[in-house]
């Protein structure tokens, strides 16, 4: 709740200081005197939008600070984490707004944006009065309302939660649905490219070994006869028999030669072991080197029709045999499409049929409860000089959505026989007020923790019915905080606490005051409220009735 509110050049304000009470808070004073600018100045720190010059003529720039109790679970803490910003039992607002319109927000201290406090006022204060535009006099949010009213936030949580699974289960049907006349699209490509690279089931490597063997093929004629040329020249009639030769020459020379022939003998050995093995490999290589014309002709047309498929399909050849691949698996993908669509149909169906249970629990539950309200706001408006009006929730079909499929406006009949229609085109001034406060009193019960403004609400009414307007005021203030801006003794003298606002000028310059009253000035201002400018001794006598009632 707002524990205190602290002002500095704004408008007609110097300085005030104004320290706020749980319960029922009544501000009250002249006409003009500047009950208004207090709730400028609030609605400023709370980063609503409102006018423009709020600064102080002659000021170098304007400052509201206001703080409230945080109890554990208030939504503001939740906004407060969310913006990362210090999260503790009080809540410090500070704004400042400097004379050539630059406006500058701290939270707890820390610097933050007028979104930031928008987003925190919506869970601090709600702000009434004749025209009120937040609740009763747009239907958007007559739905809000009434499912508050009702409690229905588990049901619409889960028609919300049901309406996403419809979204995703119907997005996932397009996207495959896309999918697959992509690629019927492609099909008749597919299954020829397919069986195209099937026949020639081209191998990772090959174009490479193909290459090689052809360049070898083509060389072969002329390296085969060098390489016979080679063997020739070290064969038997070559260097074999040569070596031959000497070896056997040797050997018959070794014996009287006194071992200097040893070393020569050996090596000679080796060298014929070396030989022998350089014959074996010519013999392998012109064997090798042996091809049929076929052969190369053959290689050939395989190298040119693979190199020619991966041209093709804008493929490396290397490449080739993933390519069909993945041709083969959007082949199976389209072969297993019907199955895969159907399955998706059937969750779509299922998801539907999941909102549409959840979505009609919530219909049934915001019928039954539509009609719980009107009764109770019918027995809060016959207190309020107001039972022979008509009060009636209206739900109506809409398109289906995260909220459900109702569209709910309120519509009022205020004379018997009269036309229903909504609000704002049938109630009064005074009527709308006390429509807007019985609604509120039905709702009172999820209003923890946050404080509620009432601008004069009880304008256009006296008497029997300002005394029911203030004791309904009362009501709502049990257990939590009720500020009132009002004209009507009736109501401030049901006020727990009570502010007098005031103005006066002094040096040429006007500026505001609110003081909080004691019991005899409690007296004297609602006496003034009920006897103007001339304050009697028989105003005094009254005000001190309305007072002790």
């Amino acid at each position: 709740m707002l524990r205190g509110l602290d002002i500095s050049d704004m408008l007609i304000i110097d300085r005030l200081e104004l320290a706020f009470q749980p319960g029922l808070n009544v501000l009250t004073g002249e006409t003009g005197a500047g009950k208004s600018i207090l709730l400028d100045s609030l609605g400023f720190v709370l980063g609503w939008r409102g006018r423009a010059d709020l600064v102080r003529q002659g000021a170098a720039q304007g400052e509201v600070t206001a703080w409230f109790d945080l109890p554990e679970g208030h939504g503001a803490r939740a906004v407060l984490e969310e913006a990362g910003l210090p999260v503790s039992d009080e809540l410090i607002l500070r704004r400042i707004n400097t004379a050539d319109g630059r406006k500058t927000a701290w939270v707890n201290d820390r610097r933050c944006s007028g979104e930031v406090l928008r987003a925190l006022s919506d869970t601090l204060v709600e702000l009434h009065g004749q025209h009120d535009d937040r609740g009763l006099l747009n239907p958007r949010g007559h739905r809000d309302i009434l499912d508050e009213f009702a409690g229905l936030a588990p049901r619409k949580a889960a028609v919300r939660t049901a309406w996403s699974t419809v979204g995703k289960a119907r997005k996932a049907l397009d996207k495959a649905e896309a999918a697959m006349e992509a690629i019927r699209a492609e099909e008749e490509f597919l299954r020829h490219a397919v069986t195209e690279l099937d026949q020639l089931a081209p191998e990772p490597g090959e174009e490479a070994q193909l290459d090689t063997r052809r360049r070898l093929m083509q060389a072969a004629e002329r390296i085969r006869a060098d390489v016979v040329k080679a063997y020739e020249i070290l064969g038997y009639d070559g260097a074999e028999g040569a070596m031959n030769n000497a070896l056997r020459w040797l050997e018959g020379a070794v014996d009287k030669a006194e071992g200097t022939l040893d070393g020569a003998m050996a090596a000679l050995g080796r060298a014929m072991v070396e030989l022998d093995e350089a014959q074996s490999g010519i013999v392998a290589a012109i064997d090798g080197l042996s091809f049929n014309a076929s052969e190369l002709e053959e290689a050939e047309e395989r190298l040119f029709a693979i190199r020619a498929l991966a041209r093709k399909h804008d493929v490396a050849a290397d490449d080739l045999s993933g390519f069909a691949q993945g041709l083969r698996e959007k082949l199976d993908a389209l072969d297993a499409g019907d199955a895969d669509l159907a399955e998706l149909r059937k969750a779509l169906t299922q998801a539907e049929a999941a909102y549409d249970t959840a979505a009609t629990d919530l219909t049934q539950a915001r019928t039954k409860a539509a009609g719980k309200l009107d009764k109770a706001v019918s027995a809060e408006l016959a207190p309020l000089k107001m039972e022979r009006a008509v009060f009636n929730t209206r739900i109506s079909d809409e398109a289906p959505g995260p909220e459900g499929r109702d569209a709910v406006a309120f519509t009022v009949a205020t004379n018997p026989g009269a036309p229903a229609g909504p609000l704002n085109k049938i109630a009064s001034g005074g009527e709308l007020s006390r429509f807007l406060l019985a609604l509120k009193v039905c709702l009172a019960g999820g209003q923890a923790g946050l404080t509620m403004i009432f601008d004069e609400i009880d304008r256009g009414v006296g008497g029997a019915t300002a005394d029911a307007v203030g004791r309904r005021l009362k009501a709502l203030a049990e257990g939590g905080q009720v500020l009132v801006v009002t004209h009507s003794p009736q109501v401030a003298a049901l006020g727990a606490h009570h502010w007098q606002v005031s103005k006066s000028v002094s040096k040429g310059m006007t500026t505001s005051q609110v003081i909080p009253l004691d019991a005899p000035a409690r007296v004297d201002e609602v006496a003034r409220m009920l006897a103007g400018d001339q304050v009697t001794d028989a105003a005094r006598a009254a005000a001190s009735a309305l007072l002790d009632g």
